[in-house]
């Protein structure tokens, strides 16, 4: 029998007339770790500490795609691996937008600014800024001579990039947002002539989607927002007709909005944060102190004052476990554990503080586990 003849296939690799040829969709994946299954050896990859992770995406492509997949995060996050670092959305001197993270594992490193934000969006105002799993979404906004859109950026936080998103269903800025059960709520806020200024949009990442809404409710001039017991709460200001902070409170079972309890909403005077259950709210009126609501007994009770040489006022929360980080302008930055926070004479002293000599405003901060 003669020998098969031989030839170079396009992928360059040598292949007879016998037999199909060896291309690359023929070849298995190298495995992630020589000598060990890959389970095994995402198992322990997994376990390698978030601030490394950017050199693991280093070391190969298969590395790369498996920090940068959705196993990844989801086998961290299901066996308790996740480390959550914060987010802030600013706007520098320049007053463009910009985004900057810190660990709160490395304070003494500081905040890291993130590049490369959209260029469409650098200039815009009143721009949404909310976290859904790994990723992070800029929503909306307008600008000086732009009307409000409905263009969506997102940021994947493992591969560091933005790609667009889908749009908003209508075009939004200066509106509320919150991220419930797994979906982003862009609520309210202005919109073009012809939107409603009673709507929300409801955002699915599996579908990459908005659904949109309509409730009288919903109030179109929003000064915050939170979630508390898987409800979500806008504040909308003071009312005309009671002279008191007005709130309507969304909640999922019945997909209406409705009017918040009074007692509860009089006392909402700040950003709020939620930890074990109790919320807690940075009322800056006079000075700056921490609120804690009783929901039991229905009354608001002043933890802590926290000292104005340490912040800058206007200031953003963000809760990580017991801790709450108290951020200000420039991204002057306090830390304390609710549980275990000292105080001399009502100021909180048992802080971990950062001293930044920036003059960025702070417009939104979200805390992201991976």
């Amino acid at each position: 029998m003669e020998p098969a003849s031989s030839r170079v296939n396009p992928e360059g690799l040598l292949s007879t007339d016998e037999g199909p040829e060896i291309g690359s969709d023929c070849l298995e994946k190298p495995a992630l770790i020589p000598g060990l299954p890959d389970d095994i050896a995402l198992s322990c990859l997994a376990r390698v500490p978030r601030k490394y992770h950017a050199v693991l995406n280093c070391v190969s492509k298969r590395w790369r795609e498996l920090v940068c997949s959705e196993e990844w995060h989801s086998y961290r996050l299901k066996h308790y691996l996740q480390e959550s670092w914060i987010y802030a959305l600013c706007r520098d001197k320049s007053k463009q937008l910009c985004m900057c993270v810190l660990d709160p594992d490395q304070l003494k490193k500081g905040w890291k600014r993130i590049h490369s934000l959209p260029a469409r969006c650098l200039k815009r105002k009143g721009v949404g800024f909310e976290v859904l799993g790994k990723k992070a979404y800029l929503i909306g906004g307008c600008g000086w001579i732009e009307d409000a859109t409905d263009e969506v950026y997102c940021y994947d936080a493992s591969a560091n990039t933005w790609t667009e998103a889908g749009s908003l269903s209508t075009a939004r800025c200066f509106f509320a947002y919150e991220a419930l059960d797994g979906k982003i709520y862009a609520i309210g806020g202005l919109g073009s002539k012809s939107s409603n200024p009673h709507s929300w949009d409801i955002y699915d990442s599996h579908t990459d989607r908005w659904s949109s809404h309509v409730d009288p409710n919903v109030i179109p001039d929003i000064e915050d927002s939170m979630v508390f017991d898987q409800k979500i709460y806008i504040r909308c200001g003071i009312s005309a007709i009671s002279s008191h902070t007005y709130a309507v409170v969304y909640k999922p079972s019945s997909g209406n909005w409705e009017h918040a309890d009074a007692d509860m909403a009089c006392g909402w005077r700040g950003p709020a944060v939620v930890i074990d259950g109790i919320l807690y709210v940075l009322d800056q009126t006079s000075g700056v102190k921490l609120m804690m609501w009783q929901k039991d007994a229905r009354e608001w009770i002043a933890l802590r004052r926290l000292s104005t040489h340490l912040l800058r006022p206007p200031c953003r929360l963000v809760a990580i476990g017991k801790k709450i980080f108290v951020i200000g302008k420039g991204l002057s930055t306090v830390m304390f554990d609710v549980e275990n926070a000292g105080c001399v004479d009502g100021v909180l002293v048992s802080s971990s503080v950062l001293n930044l000599t920036s003059d960025d405003e702070v417009i939104s901060c979200k805390s992201l586990a991976i």
